[in-house]
C-alpha cells in the first residue's frame, strides 16, 4: 500500500523538473513513510511512496521493466491476491523476474496484455505505467474503488496522485472550487468523476484512462451486470461461504503484522473467524490473530441509543474474540481527546475534503494509529451491508418509495451542514438530476417483479455510491496513518455473485443479511449472529457536545465560514443543552467545523 503521482506533458521535458515531481511525492509521505523514489523522462515524471508490506527488500518503486532503458515504468499502490497464480501464467509466456512482489508481477501483466492488464488483477489497486516506446500513459483503479487516483489536466498532458493534495504541488494545479464543487461535496451523492476541486477528477472505480498525443480516453473495464441466478438458497449459501471464505484467505499474506478489526458485529466477526482459521491452518493450531475494537471511556455507563446506533459493542466484541480465539484488545479513547485540535487538523487534511462524520472520523484516525504500534496491515468488514443488504433503506417501507437516494431520508439536508441560501446551489435540483441518471444506469432482469426490481436499484446505488464514501474514509485515515486496510467484501466475485441473488434469498430469514448470518452459522456466537446492525460507535459523553459547540461558536467567527454557512439553522444547534444535542444537529456543527479547518489547511480559491 503507498502513494502515487506524476504527470505526462508532450510540452515540456520532464527531466528538468526532479524538484516538482520530488515535492509531489513528499506530500505522500504518510501514505509510505518506508521508502520513496522518483524517475524522469522526456514526457514522464513518476513518484512514488512505499510502506512495505510483500517483499520488503525487493518492491522498490517506481518500477522499471529493465534497468538502464526501460520501455515501461510502474508507479503501484495496493495489493494484488492472485499475484502468485499470475507469477506462474507469466513465467509460462517467458516472463522472468527480479522480485517476488506483486508490484513486479503487475509491470510484467503490462508487458503481456498491455491496457487489458487490469481485466486480469484480482485484488485493490491505483496504478500508473508510462510506456517509453508507445508515449502512452495507462492509469488504472479496481473494481469497486477501494484505492483513489486523481487526475487533473496540465499543460501537454495531465498530473495524477493518490490524493489531491499531491496535484496540488504542481505549479500548475491551483486548490480551486467552485460552486459545481460545493454542490458535488455537500449534495451527499458521492458521484465519481468530479470532485470538489476545480479541475481535479476521479478515475472511476473499475475504470481506466489512456493519455498519448493525441489526447485522454476513458473507458470502463467494469461494471455490475444483471443475470438469473442459478442457486436455490443450499447452494447459494454455501456459495457465499466460499466465496466470503476465499476472499479472507487470499487477503492474508503479508511480510509484516496483521491483524483485524472486528466491532463485535456479524460482518467483521465472520470475517475475523475466516481469518482465525485460515492463519490456524497455515501456521499450526496455536497461532492466533490480533483483533480490536474501539470504545469510549464514557460508554459503558453513558451509552444511549439512536438512529444508527442500538447497543454497546464491546461486549459483542469481546465475546467474540474469545469465541474464536484471538488475541483481542479494545483500544478506549477518552472523548475529550476527538476534541483535540491537531487530530481535527490531521484528519481534515488526510481527507483533502470538507465532508466528513466528525467524531467518528476522528476515533477511527486514533483507533487506527494505536493499532499502527503493533500491525501494519488491517482486515475490515466494510461492504457486507452493501452486499447483502444490511442498510435499513433496503427493509423500510418509506425509503423504498422514496423518489431519491435512500441515505438522504438519513443524512440529508437537516444532518449535513446547512449552506448559506444565498450561494443559490440548487442542490434539490441536483439530486433530483443525479437520481434519474443514476436509476438509468442500474441492469435488470427482464421479466423481474417489481420488488425485485426496486431492491436491485437500492443494492446498486449502494454499491456504487455510498460504499465509495466509507472506503474514501477507510482509505484517506488509515493511510494517513501508515496503515493498509482490506476489505474482503468488496472481492468483486463475491459482489458479482451476491448482485444476482433475488431478494427473497437475501432476506429469507425476514432479517438484513440474511445470507451472511446463514454462511457464518458456527463462525460467531449467537448473541453476535443475531444482533440487529449497530454503526460506527459515537462518543455520548455531554463534554464532547460542549467542545464542540464552542469549536463550532469559533468557527464561525471567520468570515469565510460564514459566507457559506447558514447560521440561522445553526443556532439552534449552538443552543441546545449539551446534553439533549440531537445526533443530527451534532454532525451539523461537526461539518461547521471540518469547513473550518478545511479552509484553514487548504487555503481554496473560492470562485463562487
Amino acid at each position: 500500500m503507498c502513494g502515487i503521482t506524476g504527470w505526462v506533458s508532450f510540452h515540456q521535458d520532464a527531466r528538468t523538473q526532479a524538484p516538482v515531481i520530488e515535492a509531489m511525492t513528499a506530500t505522500l509521505t504518510p501514505r509510505g513513510p518506508d521508502a520513496g523514489g522518483v524517475w524522469l523522462g522526456e514526457h514522464a515524471a513518476i513518484g512514488h511512496r512505499r510502506l512495505a508490506v510483500i517483499d520488503i527488500e525487493g518492491g522498490a518503486q517506481p518500477m522499471t521493466d529493465r534497468p538502464d532503458t526501460p520501455s515501461s515504468v510502474l508507479t503501484y499502490s495496493g495489493e494484488i491476491y492472485n499475484h502468485h497464480e499470475l507469477r506462474a501464467r507469466l513465467r509460462n509466456l517467458g516472463h522472468e523476474f527480479r522480485t517476488r512482489s506483486d508490484t513486479e508481477v503487475v509491470l510484467r501483466a503490462y508487458a503481456e496484455w498491455g491496457e487489458a492488464v487490469a481485466d486480469h488483477l484480482d485484488g485493490m489497486f491505483a496504478f500508473a505505467v508510462w510506456d517509453e516506446r508507445e508515449r502512452r500513459l495507462l492509469l488504472a483503479r479496481d473494481r469497486l474503488g477501494v484505492k483513489p487516483l486523481f487526475w487533473a489536466a496540465v499543460d501537454g498532458g495531465l498530473a495524477f496522485a493518490s490524493e489531491p493534495k499531491a496535484l496540488f504541488a504542481h505549479p500548475e494545479i491551483r486548490p480551486r472550487v467552485d460552486a459545481d464543487g460545493l454542490r458535488e461535496a455537500y449534495s451527499l451523492l458521492f458521484n465519481t468523476g468530479p470532485t470538489v476541486w476545480s479541475g481535479v477528477r476521479e478515475v472511476e472505480p473499475g475504470g481506466l484512462l489512456l493519455l498519448d498525443r493525441h489526447g485522454i480516453r476513458e473507458r470502463r473495464y467494469w461494471r455490475l451486470e444483471a443475470r438469473a441466478h442459478p442457486d436455490d438458497r443450499d447452494a447459494t449459501v454455501a456459495r457465499v461461504h466460499d466465496l466470503v471464505s476465499t476472499a479472507a484467505r487470499g487477503q492474508l499474506e503479508a511480510d509484516v503484522p496483521l491483524c483485524s478489526l472486528m466491532s463485535g458485529g456479524l460482518d467483521s466477526t465472520v470475517l475475523t473467524a475466516l481469518l482465525a482459521d485460515a492463519l490456524r491452518l497455515r501456521e499450526g493450531p496455536d497461532a492466533r490473530i490480533r483483533s480490536y475494537a474501539v470504545d469510549y471511556s464514557d460508554q459503558a455507563e453513558s451509552f444511549t441509543g439512536d438512529i444508527l446506533r442500538t447497543g454497546h459493542d464491546t461486549p459483542y466484541a469481546t465475546e467474540a474474540g474469545a469465541f474464536i480465539g484471538t488475541d483481542h484488545s479494545t483500544v478506549v479513547l477518552d472523548p475529550r481527546a476527538l476534541l483535540d485540535p491537531e487530530h481535527r487538523k490531521a484528519v481534515v487534511a488526510a481527507r483533502d475534503s470538507p465532508i466528513g462524520v466528525g467524531d467518528m472520523d476522528t476515533s477511527l484516525y486514533l483507533l487506527l494509529g494505536e493499532i499502527r504500534k503493533h500491525s501494519t496491515v488491517a482486515v475490515s468488514g466494510e461492504a457486507a451491508d452493501e452486499v447483502f443488504g444490511g442498510y435499513p433503506w433496503f427493509h423500510d417501507p418509506k425509503a423504498l418509495a422514496a423518489p431519491t437516494f435512500p441515505w438522504l431520508l438519513v443524512t440529508g439536508d437537516e444532518a449535513a451542514m446547512p449552506l448559506n441560501p444565498e450561494l443559490d446551489l440548487r442542490i434539490g435540483e441536483f439530486r433530483d438530476d443525479t437520481y434519474r441518471d443514476a436509476l438509468a444506469a442500474v441492469p435488470h432482469v427482464e421479466g423481474e417483479s417489481e420488488t425485485e426490481h426496486r431492491q436491485r436499484e437500492m443494492q446498486h446505488l449502494s454499491l456504487t455510491r455510498w460504499l465509495r464514501q466509507l472506503l474514501h474514509r477507510k482509505d484517506r485515515l488509515s493511510m494517513a496513518q501508515g496503515m493498509e486496510v482490506r476489505v474482503p467484501y468488496c472481492d468483486h466475485r463475491l459482489v458479482e455473485y451476491a448482485f444476482t441473488c433475488p431478494w427473497a434469498l437475501k432476506s429469507f430469514d425476514g432479517r438484513e443479511k440474511s445470507l451472511l448470518r446463514a454462511a457464518g452459522t458456527g463462525l460467531a456466537p449467537a448473541s453476535v449472529l443475531h444482533r440487529p446492525k449497530n454503526h460506527y460507535p459515537a462518543t455520548h459523553h455531554p463534554d464532547y457536545n460542549r467542545g464542540l459547540q464552542d469549536m463550532a461558536r469559533d468557527a464561525l467567527a471567520d468570515d469565510r465560514v460564514r459566507s457559506l454557512a447558514d447560521e440561522t439553522r445553526v443556532k439552534p444547534c449552538l443552543d441546545a443543552p449539551p446534553e439533549q444535542l440531537r445526533w443530527d444537529h451534532r454532525l451539523r456543527l461537526e461539518r461547521v467545523v471540518d469547513l473550518a479547518l478545511w479552509l484553514d489547511h487548504h487555503q481554496p480559491d473560492l470562485a463562487l
